[in-house]
């Protein structure tokens, strides 16, 4: 049962909540899960869900994240 006054109870909000009240607020590293997604899309056999099995697509996936990896330490070790 509500308390008769139940309209009227104040519920304590996030400070979170008042400022995406005003516009506009970044979330605390949402940004590297999107990239990630990002980049995953490059690989044209990610960009739709075509496999069969479950193990074939993360397959896939640790495979075109190894590759990424690579690709940036070969990068890495270039510049230096």
């Amino acid at each position: 049962m509500l308390p008769s006054n139940a309209a009227s109870v104040d519920r304590p909000q996030s400070k979170a909540a008042d400022r995406a009240k005003r516009g506009f607020v970044l979330l605390p590293r949402r940004w590297v899960i999107e990239r990630s997604f990002a980049w995953a899309a490059r690989f044209r056999r990610l960009a739709r869900d075509y496999e069969r099995l479950a193990q074939t697509l993360a397959g896939l996936h640790y495979f075109a994240f190894a590759f990424l990896m690579l690709a940036n330490l070969a990068k890495t070790l270039a510049q230096s």
